[in-house]
């Protein structure tokens, strides 16, 4: 067991601490990493986070999400009952953080979900060194290594060129994938109008209002057949909508590190499968690990048995969680805003 952690019904819990860590069900005290649906739930009593995950707690479910809510700036230190607790930027939306708890001794860091590849729409990974790493493992198998994110826009840009009397539809999730989809398309020189799904506007317009350059966004509105030739980004679930329908015969695409399984691209119906991912792969994953240092590593929401048996042929002890109620990231999140969920 972790000097630091447990686990309860309710999630990962710090006894040291007082609080839990992206727990499943109301508590009394929430450290949240993030701010997608199956981390940051509503109904705590007193929530620890960035000022940015809280903001968009505050968009999802309203300004009354929690009893209190205590915004921390990365690298800030922080003294929670008998622990000092640090938050570290973790790569993986806006906002998003790794909790560093240090207590007689002993460093423990609960990853949350992150990434290692670069994102113009958040801060950059930062590295921890521990004794106990907590890392998800969402992508936790060898077949999940995710091209960089620019190839697979590349691989968009040619098909609208391609097609240019169709409308592109890329399904993206509300937080963070839908964002890094513009961020991206902006990097590669796309400085036309992006169209969204009205699902998407009020977190896009929050990410602007923090200084995330997404270019000229406008809402689809009643539009339809006339955005031939346009990129309009929408949730993954209006791609076999009959909300579709309008743009006559658009080419659907969708933007997931899941999209490197066929199966779950004919799932979603995804003609134009982009391998665009929030989420370490496998080899960020392994390589993570072995930056920390950590001795101990506690594996939990993915392909957990995997990572825990390269951790032991790696010389490291570990163990899966097994905690039910967090969703395998990306495909099941979603991150909407309250009532598009």
């Amino acid at each position: 067991m972790s000097e630091l952690l447990t686990i309860t019904p309710e999630g990962l819990y710090s006894p040291a601490a007082g609080a839990h860590i992206d727990p499943v069900r109301p508590v009394e005290k929430a450290i949240i990493t993030h701010g997608h649906a199956d981390h940051a739930r509503a109904g705590h009593g007193a929530v620890l986070a960035t000022r940015q995950t809280l903001d968009i707690m505050a968009i999802r479910y309203g300004e009354n999400f929690c009893g209190s809510a205590q915004a921390i700036d990365c690298g800030e230190i922080l003294k929670v009952g008998q622990a000092e607790v640090s938050l570290h930027p973790a790569g993986h939306v806006l906002g998003s953080a790794q909790v560093l708890l240090e207590a007689s001794g002993h460093r423990t860091v609960v990853s949350g979900d992150y990434k290692r590849q670069d994102d113009p729409t958040c801060a950059a990974f930062e590295l921890v060194k521990c004794d106990t790493f907590v890392t998800e493992a969402t992508f936790g198998l060898p077949v999940f290594r995710h091209p960089p994110a620019g190839q697979e826009i590349a691989k968009l840009l040619s098909s609208v060129d391609l097609f240019p009397e169709q409308t592109h539809l890329v399904g993206a999730y509300a937080l963070g994938k839908a964002q890094r989809v513009i961020g991206e398309l902006r990097a590669a020189g796309y400085d036309k109008v992006i169209y969204l799904h009205g699902a998407l506007e009020k977190l896009s317009a929050y990410y602007q209002s923090e200084g995330v350059d997404l270019g000229a966004l406008e809402p689809v509105g009643k539009r339809g057949k006339e955005l031939k030739g346009e990129i309009v980004i929408c949730p993954p679930g209006q791609l076999s909508d009959r909300w579709a329908r309008r743009f006559g015969d658009p080419v659907a695409a969708m933007a997931s590190g899941w999209m490197r399984v066929r199966a779950r691209a004919r799932q979603r119906g995804a003609e134009l499968p982009l391998i665009v991912s929030d989420h370490a792969d496998w080899d960020d994953l392994c390589r993570t690990i072995l930056e920390t240092e950590a001795e101990q590593i506690w594996v939990t929401h993915g392909a957990e048995e995997a990572l825990v048996h390269w951790c032991e042929l790696n010389g490291r002890k570990a163990r899966p969680l097994n905690m039910i109620g967090y969703d395998d990231g990306e495909d099941a999140d979603g991150g909407e805003v309250s009532g598009a969920n």
